[in-house]
């Protein structure tokens, strides 16, 4: 697991966040407008929420919402078919597209229908990691921003959760999606995964969670031993991460945790013993030493208590793992991943603040992913009418589809290669419903 080389970049590395807009609001709707006309991939975002339509209510039954311009907010909208999603989506020009779940019903129907008989029934099991949620063990950002020296907090999660999710559950469909300004989404999409209960959903987003309490609470992860597979592994990958990057200088792109006293409070604070603690900040006080150095001292200095100590010596040594994990593992909005019915934003829909394109993330290239380079909707129109200007002359016996156009193929090429891997998965389906057809046509006439 290699750490990342965004983070890595020297002396150069520039703070850049997402509070100001990088799009004109007055603009942003003709930009919209245009992006919505020529670049939005309609078929092949029909064709993964379709899923090959092996049951033919499958997407006219699918949940979208609508936010449209000054916040105004539709819900329950629902689609025939591509074309009239297609024209519906030219037509509102939604600023956020949201993907909810599959219903007993058409949403669009939902108010002449009984609320017993309108109820969500599948969707894919999603989560939401949000830089925000980081704001207390980030030295370099708050809130809305993110820089290229937090951005690893996002590498960590997808490398973790995405681990997790298919070793632990075997799931194999999935795609991560960047949100367009502060964090990632992601969607797994098994057929499993689509079917399991708001309590199944609750077990898997419980199970990927190990940072519980609030702010104010000083340890936050207890360990026990043996160390479960799934907490061995993560701590695996978070441990490089925390050595090779939360302690590096902030020149290397690090976080340099250690090099601050309050932030040397809060990490001491996890092991749980006062003296210990005045006794380590006392020899880090005027040493002069770095962030990782402080950490060797510290690492050592718990194994050697940890010996000493009679009862709770195993508990002292575990607390490396703790602080390890609690400043590098990732934090789950679980609330997002618990309910069937809970909506989440759609890829490929351009962030109205950042003017960003919400892309599928290559997790086989992590390390390479850059925010700050992800296609904008200015650029990609920039791009689509200096490609036209260039090639109008050209034979177009043999079109060019507009996205190849654009620096947008290549997130459009993720989405390919995912919805690639999905195929096996519908050809089953298929075969698995074909073949209850054969079986129950003698009972039914139809042979």
């Amino acid at each position: 697991v290699g750490c990342n080389k965004m983070a890595m970049v020297g002396v150069e590395a520039k703070h850049r966040d997402t509070h100001a807009s990088d799009v004109d609001p007055q603009e942003f709707p003709h930009l919209l407008k245009q992006y919505y006309d020529r670049l939005f991939p309609y078929g092949k975002f029909y064709r993964w929420l379709s899923y090959g339509n092996v049951d033919n209510n499958y997407f006219c039954n699918r949940e979208f919402s609508f936010t449209l311009k000054d916040d105004v907010y539709i819900r329950y909208k629902s689609f025939a078919d591509a074309a009239e999603m297609t024209e519906e989506i030219k037509k509102a020009c939604p600023y956020k597209i949201d993907i909810g779940a599959v219903f007993t019903a058409k949403p669009k129907d939902h108010k002449r229908m009984k609320a017993s008989e309108f109820k969500p029934v599948e969707k894919e099991l999603v989560f939401d990691i949000d830089m925000t949620d980081y704001d207390e063990i980030r030295t370099c950002c708050s809130g809305a921003a993110i820089c290229e020296r937090c951005w690893p907090f996002m590498n960590i999660a997808i490398k973790t959760v995405d681990t997790a999710l298919r070793e632990d559950f075997g799931f194999e469909s999935i795609m991560w999606v960047y949100s367009g300004r502060r964090g990632v989404h992601c969607w797994v999409c098994d057929r499993r995964a689509r079917l399991l209960s708001n309590d199944g959903r609750s077990a898997v987003a419980e199970y990927l969670s190990l940072i519980t309490g609030s702010d104010a609470q000083a340890r936050k992860i207890k360990l026990s031993s043996p160390l479960h597979p799934s907490v061995d592994r993560a701590l695996s990958i978070c441990t490089q991460y925390f050595e090779n990057w939360f302690l590096a200088p902030v020149s290397s792109g690090g976080q340099d945790f250690l090099s601050d006293p309050e932030q040397q409070k809060k990490v001491l604070a996890v092991i749980g013993d006062e003296k210990l603690e005045k006794e380590i900040m006392d020899s880090w006080e005027g040493d002069g030493e770095s962030s990782l150095n402080r950490w060797f001292e510290l690492r050592e200095t718990l194994s050697k208590e940890g010996k000493r100590a009679k009862g709770k010596g195993h508990s002292l040594a575990q607390r490396k793992n703790e602080i390890i994990l609690q400043f590098t593992y990732p934090r789950l909005d679980i609330n997002v991943s618990k309910q069937l019915n809970h909506l989440l934003k759609s890829p490929f829909a351009v962030h109205p603040k950042t003017g960003r394109v919400c892309v599928p993330i290559d997790v086989e290239n992590l390390d390479e992913f850059d925010p700050f380079a992800v296609p904008t909707i200015n650029n990609l129109l920039r791009e689509l009418d200096v490609y036209d200007n260039e090639h109008e002359d050209e034979d177009s016996s043999r079109p060019v589809k507009n996205y190849q156009k654009t620096s947008l193929v290549h997130p459009v090429s993720i989405l390919d290669q995912f919805l690639m891997g999905l195929n096996d998965e519908i050809r089953a389906e298929r075969g698995a419903k074909k073949l209850k057809e054969e079986i129950n046509a003698p009972s039914t006439g139809d042979w």
